[in-house]
């Protein structure tokens, strides 16, 4: 059912510093940007072989972003793996009694499906399957 890891994101204060860094200490290129306007986020991705480091800073104090660093510091938010369907697989992860973030899939950054699972249940790794 996992295909792959899509993306490991990390939560940042300052995006356009932790951009920077990346370009400058691995000649990094950023692939994609977009505002997540559902999650309170603004992300940058840089490609990384077939799979992504997606730099996640909030817009607001009541992004769940926020809270992470609030809560944690910067650092690694979620890993997200690619799935084939993410509705298969988030009720799969429901069936078998795990806790589901995301009741149902949703739109997620360029175009995709996702779902997020409950940390609750993965050992502590929030967890988001993408569908592309």
């Amino acid at each position: 059912m996992l295909e792959e890891i899509d993306h490991v994101g990390i939560a940042v204060n300052d995006l356009e510093a932790a951009v920077k860094f990346y370009e400058d200490a691995f000649g990094a290129v950023v692939v994609h940007r977009e505002v997540i306007e559902s999650d309170g986020v603004e992300e940058a991705l840089i490609n990384v072989a077939e799979s992504y480091i997606q730099l996640l800073t909030p817009m607001h104090d009541e992004s769940p972003v926020a809270k992470f660093i609030a809560k944690r510091g910067e650092g690694i938010h979620h890993i997200a793996y690619r799935v084939d369907s993410c509705a298969d697989a988030l009720k799969s992860v429901v069936s078998h009694g795990y806790e589901a973030i995301d009741p149902l899939p949703r739109p997620g950054s360029r175009g995709t499906t996702v779902a997020f699972i409950s940390p609750k249940s993965s050992f502590g790794t929030l967890i988001e399957l993408v569908q592309e």
